[in-house]
């Protein structure tokens, strides 16, 4: 049923040649190569805009920075400011790093200490060596189906093939495989198996990573009782528990999903939407652990030129002072919410087997029956009739990424009329894809 783009697309086509004279592949990101090659002119609150003149409504949000909505006024002036009084000086610190940390620290339930980096990936890397530094193990335990950024440590186990699923799946070729010798994969939500690893090898293992919800596959929640078990656990065999809240954190709540659960972790990643859109991440996490980073008795080398960009900081200390404003968190909540309803509603009209499933401003459609508590359960979705899904949407003007599994993003920006309008365009592209029309116009 798959159908190619009837949008109009010459000039983003003849751009993207030339991309890929200059860059392999034409894009700078694995995932940003995705059908049809669009290329970007502006960005404006809830709105994308190519070189062919179209707009589109954004629910990608560059895979989740964009809280606030694009070219957010209170972020770029506050960075333009800053850009007239202090650029990279690669030594000290700025006044700026120190109000941002002091921002961290009041609002992230473990965050006792915090360092800043400029993207999720490094900042999940630090929190493997601090943890494997301050314990003296190696063994790292991740789940089927997160995702915790580039570095080889952790970079497998994704979107898996089925066959793949219940072993080693690296995600990249130039993997040593002596890296992934002490990586070990659990099933999301899966008490007996967390159960029966921590008895007979609690001992070995160094720290357990995980997504609080793993967004990177949509909207898979947690159970209280595993995340409950989860930290016992972890507490009771020494090892370090590490919430990987880059794409949760400051998205949800001001101090991430941990704030919303009731459960703290020793340490804690955090990016993407706390800076709105600018190369901003953060390590934090208990004093102990964090006081091997960078003092006097520090044992773990923590390094970058651009950590703590002052750019990156004014655009941090901004977007956090925009979403400490009464009521931004309840109204996204709200928009998530009228989403699912709308979504859930058409198809159980029509009949469809799918549902949609939703955590405050995140939302996802899965082609199946529920439930969805696992990756395994995953396997049973329709990814075809995904695609053709996001691809129709995409057709109308709304930008759903055309990739299976993936979440979609609701913004500050976003109105009750434009959440309105998606479901008038879902309810026309899903009533095409029951009765195997074509989605195109």
């Amino acid at each position: 049923m798959t159908q190619e783009s009837s949008l109009p697309l010459a000039a983003s086509a003849a751009l993207f040649d030339r991309a890929r004279q200059v860059i392999p592949g034409g894009v700078n990101t694995s995932l940003r190569k995705v059908a049809p090659q669009i290329v970007w002119s502006r960005a404006e609150g809830a709105y994308l805009y190519d070189v062919d003149g179209n707009a589109y409504l954004d629910y990608n949000a560059a895979f989740g920075p964009i809280i606030l909505g694009h070219a957010h006024p209170g972020v770029a002036a506050e960075v333009a400011e800053q850009q007239r009084t202090l650029d990279l000086t690669g030594i000290g610190v700025s006044e700026l790093e120190i109000q941002a940390a002091e921002k961290v620290v009041e609002h992230v339930p473990s965050a006792e200490q915090a360092l800043f980096c400029t993207s999720g990936s490094e900042a999940t890397y630090h929190a493997v060596r601090v943890a494997r530094g301050a314990t003296g193990r190696r063994a790292i335990v991740k789940f089927q189906g997160h995702f915790h950024g580039w570095h080889d440590h952790l970079l497998a186990n994704v979107i898996s093939p089925a066959d793949r699923v219940g072993r080693l799946d690296p995600l990249s070729s130039g993997i040593l495989p002596d890296v992934h010798a002490e990586l070990i994969v659990l099933e999301w939500n899966d008490l007996e198996g967390l159960e029966r690893l921590m008895a007979e090898r609690g001992q070995e293992i160094a720290a357990v990573i995980l997504e609080p919800i793993p967004h990177a596959i949509g909207v898979v929640m947690p159970e209280q009782v595993f995340l409950t078990r989860l930290r016992a656990l972890t507490h009771e065999h020494g090892v370090v528990l590490v919430f990987d809240e880059v794409v949760t954190g400051f998205r949800h709540a001001l101090g991430g999903f941990q704030a919303i659960t009731g459960i703290t972790p020793d340490l804690t990643t955090l990016g993407k939407a706390m800076a709105n859109g600018y190369p901003c991440a953060a390590i934090c996490g208990r004093r102990d652990l964090m006081q091997h980073f960078n003092t006097s008795d520090g044992d773990v080398f923590f390094s970058g030129t651009f950590n703590g960009h002052p750019l990156a900081m004014a655009a941090c200390l901004a977007t956090i002072e925009a979403l400490e404003q009464p009521g931004l968190y309840e109204r996204l909540f709200a928009l998530g919410e009228r989403m699912r309803r709308g979504l859930d509603e058409i198809i159980q009209r029509l009949g469809i087997e799918a549902f949609p499933s939703q955590f405050g401003s995140v939302f996802v459609t899965y082609f199946m029956s529920p439930p969805a508590t696992s990756y395994r359960d995953l396997l049973r979705n329709d990814d075809e009739m995904y695609l053709d899904f996001h691809r129709g949407m995409l057709e109308r003007g709304f930008y759903m990424l055309p990739m299976a599994l993936k979440r979609n993003h609701i913004s500050a920006a976003h109105t009750e009329s434009d959440i309105d309008r998606t479901l008038e365009a879902a309810d026309e592209v899903l009533t095409a894809l029951a009765h195997g029309r074509p989605v195109t116009r």
